[in-house]
C-alpha cells in the first residue's frame, strides 16, 4: 500500500495524479484534489460499444459536508484566475491500495473517500466512511456531466436534454440522444434537488501547458442531498442501463478479488524476502490494468493511460512483462492469437479501435517484435505445439513477405539486410510527425530493425528443426546476413551501432536502438563487440529512469519534453528518456556481463531507486511514459505506460533467476 501525507506539493502545473481502471478499457483518474488538470480527467469514463470509445459521462463530483452553518469542500476546481474552494481541501492522507483512498479532516470529523471501478461492470462506486459526524450533517454530492469523447472538450450548446428522472435515492438520466442513460444511485436515503445548470469555464491547466484549448463547460443535473450522523458509510453508485441492486456486496466482491489477484502476484515475485518484493509487486498490480477485455468480447493491452488506446508494437513488446512471465499466460495467449488473426502481407495492424478493429498497417517492427514475444512465451511455456498450431504459419508469412518485398518498400537487398520506408515515413517506433514530415528519419537499414530480423530468422531456424520442417532459406543466409549487419552498422570510431544506413551513408547517431542487437536472444555480434556497445550506451545514453534517446552530445539533442505538440513531436525521440527501455539495457547489461551476480545487484539497486522516487509521483502507482533528458529527469507524457511497466517488470523476473 502507498501512502502520502498531507506535506505533498499540489503544483497547479504538474500536481500528483491517480488512476482506477474496470478491466474494460474504462477508468477514473484525477488530481489527488480532484481538481482536474486534463481533459481526459473524470470520474466514470467507461469505454463503450455504441458510440464507440471512450466517454467521459460523469466529469466529477463537487462533494462537501454542511455542519455547523459550514460547507467543507473534498473537490476543488480550477477557472480562469481563481480556485476553488478559496480555503484548502482537508485532505490529509492519500492511499493506492486494492482502490484510490482520499482522508479528510474537518475537526474531529473524519472521512474516507474511497473510488472503485468493479472489473467487467462499467460501474462506479464512490464510497464514503465517516467517523463523529455530528447531528443533522449534510454529505452533498453535486454530479457534473461533461458527455463527450476523451479526447474532446463540453460546452453549452443548445442539443443537451435537460430531463433527469428520480429514481429511489438518486436519478437517471442521459445528456444527449444516442447516448446511454446513466444511473446516479446513494445507498443511503437522499434527497435530489434538480437544477439544471450549466457551470462554465472549468480550466485544465496542463492541456494549456500542453498547447491545447484547456477550458470547459459542464452542467449539473442537481443535488443529492444525504444526511448523516455518527459513524456511518455512504456509497454513491454511478451505473450504464440499470441501477446497482447491492453496492455493499459488489463493494466487497471486488475488493475480496483483488485481495485474490494480490497473493497469486506475491506468489510470482522470484525473490520474496528482499526488500525489493513490495517494489515488484506494485509494477505487477499495475501492469494488470493495461490487460483488458474489450466491448467486443476481445482480449487487448491499453498501450498507456490516459490517452492511447490498444497498439501493436507496445502490445507485443509488453505481453511478456504484463503475461507471460507474471502468471497471466492464458490472457496473454489470448492476445497474441488475436492480434496473430490481422497479419496482412507480412504486416501485423499497427493499432486497433475501440471495438478491436484493426487499422494502419504501417509498422515495419510489429511484425518483427512478434517473433519476439513468441520467443518469450515458448521461453516460460516450453509448448512448441502451441507455437506450431496458432503462430507459426503467420511467422512463415512474414519472413515470406520480407524476402520477396511488400509495401512501404519494405524487403532485403543482396547482402539480406531488411530496408523499409521513404523520406516521408516514420514507420519504426521512432514515428514523431511535424508538419507531416518524421522528426527521426530512419528510412533505410535501421539497426533495430536488422537486429530483430536476424534474431527472427535465426528463431525461424530453431523451429524447423524442431518441427522437422524443411529451411524457409538457404542454409548460408544467416551467417551472410550476420557479416552484412557488422559491415554496414558497426562505427569504428565510437565503438559501437549506428543507427541508420540510408544512401550509402551511416548514421552515427548514438541511439538506444542499437541495444537490442546484445538483448535480443540471437545477436548478430560477438562477445567483444556487444561490450563495447553497452560501455558506449552506458556512458552517453543511460539515466536513473531509462535511456535517453540520443547523446547529450549531439547538437539535436533536445533537454525537455514540453510545449506544444510541436515541441514535444521535436523532442520525443531526439534526447527524450523512454524507461521502456531499460528492459533491453539490463539484459544486454546481463549477457556482456563478465559477473553476472555483481551485474544483477547493480541492477537490482538501479530498479529500487527509480521506483522508490517515480511511483509516488506523476501518476502514483504507475511508470511515466517518458522523462526529460536533462536532469532532474521530470516525468512527462502518459501517465502510466504498459511497456514501461511491463519491461521493469520482465527485467526483475531476469535478475531473479539463479
Amino acid at each position: 500500500m502507498m501512502k502520502i501525507d498531507s506535506n505533498f506539493a499540489e503544483a497547479s502545473n504538474h500536481p500528483l495524479e491517480w488512476l482506477e481502471t474496470d478491466a474494460r478499457g474504462g477508468y477514473a483518474s484525477s488530481t489527488l484534489t480532484n481538481s482536474h488538470s486534463r481533459r481526459y480527467h473524470g470520474l466514470f469514463v467507461p469505454n463503450l460499444l455504441k458510440p464507440e470509445g471512450r466517454y467521459v459521462l460523469l466529469s466529477k463530483l463537487e462533494d462537501s459536508l454542511l455542519f455547523n452553518e459550514k460547507e467543507s469542500f473534498f473537490t476543488a476546481h480550477r477557472y480562469p484566475g481563481f480556485l476553488f474552494p478559496e480555503e484548502e481541501i482537508p485532505l490529509t492522507e492519500f492511499t493506492l491500495d486494492y482502490f484510490p483512498g482520499f482522508t479528510y479532516r474537518i475537526g474531529g470529523v473524519v472521512v474516507k473517500k474511497s473510488i472503485m471501478l468493479p472489473a467487467g461492470k462499467s460501474s462506479l462506486l464512490v464510497r464514503y466512511d465517516m467517523d463523529k459526524c455530528p447531528k443533522g450533517a449534510i454529505l452533498r454530492l453535486k454530479p457534473f456531466l461533461a458527455y463527450r469523447g476523451y479526447h474532446e472538450l463540453s460546452h453549452e450548446n443548445a442539443f443537451f436534454k435537460n430531463e433527469p428522472k428520480r429514481i429511489t435515492n438518486g436519478f437517471t438520466m442521459s445528456l444527449y440522444d444516442g447516448m446511454p442513460a446513466i444511473y446516479l444511485q446513494t445507498s443511503r436515503k437522499s434527497d435530489f434537488t434538480p437544477s439544471g445548470l450549466w457551470y462554465k469555464n472549468f480550466q485544465y491547466a496542463e492541456e494549456i501547458n500542453r498547447g491545447f484549448d484547456g477550458e470547459e463547460d459542464l452542467f449539473l443535473p442537481g443535488v443529492i442531498d444525504i444526511p448523516v450522523e455518527r459513524k456511518c458509510t455512504v456509497i454513491l453508485t454511478v451505473c450504464l442501463d440499470q441501477p446497482l441492486k447491492n453496492p455493499s456486496a459488489a463493494w466487497q466482491t471486488e475488493t475480496v478479488r483483488r485481495g485474490r489477484e494480490r497473493k497469486t502476484d506475491r506468489q510470482r515475485i522470484p525473490f520474496k524476502d528482499d526488500p525489493d518484493a513490495a517494489l515488484h509487486l506494485a509494477l505487477l498490480e499495475a501492469g494488470r490494468k493495461f490487460l483488458i477485455t474489450a466491448p467486443n468480447g476481445k482480449h487487448a493491452v491499453i498501450a498507456g493511460y490516459p490517452w492511447f488506446g490498444s497498439w501493436s508494437r507496445d502490445t507485443l513488446i509488453s505481453l511478456p512483462g504484463l503475461c507471460f512471465h507474471a502468471g497471466r499466460t492464458e490472457e496473454g495467449i489470448a492476445i497474441l492469437k488475436e492480434i496473430t488473426d490481422h497479419e496482412q502481407d507480412g504486416f501485423l495492424p499497427n493499432f486497433f479501435s475501440a471495438a478491436g478493429a484493426p487499422a494502419a498497417y504501417n509498422s515495419v517492427d510489429s511484425s518483427l517484435w512478434y517473433f519476439w514475444a513468441v520467443q518469450e512465451l515458448l521461453n516460460v511455456t516450453g509448448d512448441s505445439d502451441l507455437i506450431r498450431i496458432h503462430f507459426w504459419p503467420a511467422m512463415k508469412r512474414i519472413i515470406a513477405a520480407c524476402i520477396r518485398g511488400t509495401k512501404f518498400n519494405t524487403g532485403i537487398d543482396n547482402s539480406g539486410l531488411l530496408h523499409a520506408g521513404n523520406h516521408d515515413t516514420a514507420l519504426t517506433w521512432m514515428d514523431a510527425l511535424v508538419q507531416n514530415r518524421p522528426v527521426t528519419p530512419r528510412n533505410g537499414f535501421p539497426v533495430e530493425i536488422n537486429a530483430l530480423w536476424y534474431n527472427a530468422l535465426c528463431f525461424s531456424r530453431q523451429l524447423t528443426d524442431l518441427f522437422g520442417e524443411e529451411e524457409l532459406f538457404d542454409p548460408g543466409f544467416i551467417p551472410h546476413l550476420r557479416t552484412a549487419f557488422l559491415e554496414t552498422f558497426w562505427n569504428g570510431e565510437d565503438n559501437c551501432l549506428g543507427d541508420v544506413w540510408s544512401e550509402g551513408k551511416l548514421d552515427c547517431s548514438i541511439r538506444p536502438n542499437q541495444i537490442f542487437a546484445v538483448s535480443l536472444p540471437f545477436s548478430p555480434l560477438d562477445a567483444d563487440e556487444q561490450k563495447s556497445v553497452v560501455k558506449t550506451v552506458r556512458e552517453r545514453l543511460l539515466t536513473p529512469f531509462g535511456l535517453r534517446t540520443l547523446s547529450p552530445a549531439d547538437s539535436r539533442y533536445h533537454r525537455n519534453y514540453r510545449g506544444d505538440p510541436e515541441e514535444r513531436d521535436r523532442a520525443y525521440h531526439q534526447g527524450t528518456v523512454w524507461p521502456w527501455l531499460i528492459g533491453a539495457w539490463g539484459e544486454a547489461v546481463l549477457v556482456a556481463a563478465e559477473n553476472k551476480d555483481e551485474e544483477k545487484e547493480n541492477l537490482r539497486k538501479y530498479l529500487r531507486q527509480f521506483l522508490e522516487k517515480h511511483l509516488p509521483e506523476a501518476g502514483t502507482g504507475g511508470v511515466s511514459e517518458v522523462f526529460d533528458g536533462d536532469l532532474p529527469h521530470c516525468p512527462g507524457g502518459c501517465i502510466s505506460q504498459a511497456w514501461s511497466v511491463a519491461e521493469l517488470t520482465r527485467l526483475y523476473f531476469l535478475i531473479g533467476k539463479q
